[in-house]
């Protein structure tokens, strides 16, 4: 005889049958009709393949078998109620992992200093992060709460969101000095700095003022083309927040900032109730929305 996880869920069904000595009132006591009681404790008959109860017109009673079953029973049951409370009470409390994942941009030029902050405020919180450079993990799986820029999130997912990221072309004083003088019609003898990958002709390209500026490699980073943009190799397309962070960059003339996509904070659905799940979500929105004007680029138009 083996017995495997479904035939453990079909445990209830016997404890409250024996609890009332019907299956009417065992299906009130678990809010289902006795039909579905009646299936589930065959069920749980044919797994052990004994008959645990005996029905009949005034109710079911206990065979040999059942009576035996019953402690054990109400002693693992009781184990899983102990641990259901003890779990819920660590939940209470203040403390434990929130395993938290960004973006590089995020993580490095908003998020840094919003952790350190909330460390100091909720001590017996640890933070477990993830930093990539796309949305990684869409469904969460090995994540509690995410911190992206996107416009489209999974079903499954709670999302806050915020409000959009400003984007922008920028590029080097230096470069903005030495070619814009020069340039053709369209942005002729300018440089673009690539985007995720090789594109001879990119639609982004297209649609920004200078179509004719050449494109150079394939950076999927965000900070790798900031750090590229620095040393004077072309105009990055990429979001305001970090190009205006160390003054090294300038907005290239004749461009806007434009409105990206949202920033988003994203939550598993099964731990938006855990406390230090949402003492950081908490904390994680209160700092970005005071940081709304310099994220939205209201603060760097003035």
């Amino acid at each position: 005889m083996q017995i495997n996880q479904t035939d453990w869920e079909k445990v209830p069904y016997f404890l409250a049958v024996a609890r009332h000595g019907s299956l009417r009132a065992a299906a009130e006591e678990l809010g289902t009709s006795h039909l579905k009681v009646n299936r589930q404790l065959a069920a749980l008959e044919a797994a052990f393949g004994v008959q645990l109860v005996q029905r009949g017109p005034r109710g079911v009673v206990l065979t040999d078998a059942g009576k035996t079953l019953l402690p054990v029973a109400e002693e693992a049951d009781e184990l899983f109620v102990g641990a259901q409370r003890t779990l819920h009470g660590l939940d209470k409390q203040e403390r434990g992992i929130v395993k938290f994942s960004t973006s590089g941009p995020l993580g490095y030029y908003l998020v840094a200093p919003i952790l350190a902050e909330f460390s100091q405020e909720y001590p017996q919180i640890e933070i477990e992060l993830q930093v990539g450079t796309a949305f990684q993990d869409p469904k969460l799986i090995g994540t509690d709460v995410s911190l992206r820029m996107v416009y489209e999130v999974g079903d499954d997912a709670i999302v806050k969101k915020l409000f959009p990221i400003a984007i922008g072309t920028f590029a080097s004083q230096q470069y903005i000095a030495e070619h814009f003088a020069q340039k053709g019609p369209g942005g002729i003898g300018l440089t673009w700095i690539g985007g995720p990958k090789v594109e001879s002709d990119p639609q982004w390209v297209k649609n920004s003022p200078y179509p004719k500026a050449a494109v150079r490699h394939g950076i999927p980073d965000p900070i790798m083309q900031l750090e590229l943009a620095k040393q004077h190799l072309g105009m990055a397309y990429i979001a305001a927040f970090f190009a205006f962070k160390d003054g090294a960059l300038a907005q290239v003339p004749g461009t806007e900032l434009a409105a990206g996509p949202p920033l988003c904070i994203i939550i598993h659905p099964e731990l938006r109730r855990t406390v230090r799940v949402r003492r950081f979500v908490d904390f994680l929105e209160k700092r970005l929305r005071q940081m709304k004007p310099l994220i939205t680029g209201q603060e760097l138009a003035r």
